[in-house]
């Protein structure tokens, strides 16, 4: 890959780090604790508990692809950035631009 269109896929890491940064603040901001209150009910507190639940995975799973999307940013100046870690083929840019925190080609996520 040449060093122009590893420039274009850095800026484009470096503006998805930044949006998925702030899509966490927002979901940490919703994922406050559920306090015992007497004004709501128990249909309503569980359904609150459920929805933290299911926010809290949503960080969880935020927080994973801004690790890998700071470690491809960390590695795209390294020889092998855009090679799959398993096949050692190249991964299509296409790929790379939909999903910059992937490691592997297609065929090898399977």
């Amino acid at each position: 890959m040449d060093k122009i269109r590893k420039a274009e896929i850095k800026k484009l890491i470096a503006k998805r780090i930044e949006k998925t940064k702030k899509k966490i603040e927002g979901y940490e901001s919703m994922a406050q604790p559920i306090t015992p209150e007497n004004s709501i009910g128990r249909v309503s507190r569980m359904d609150a508990i459920n929805n933290k639940s299911v926010v809290d995975a949503a960080i969880r799973t935020a927080k994973e692809k801004l690790s890998a999307m700071k470690s491809m940013l960390n590695n795209i100046n390294n020889d092998d950035f855009g090679l799959c870690d398993r096949c050692q083929e190249p991964i299509p840019e296409k790929r790379l631009i939909l999903m910059p925190e992937s490691k592997y080609c297609v065929r090898c996520a399977r």
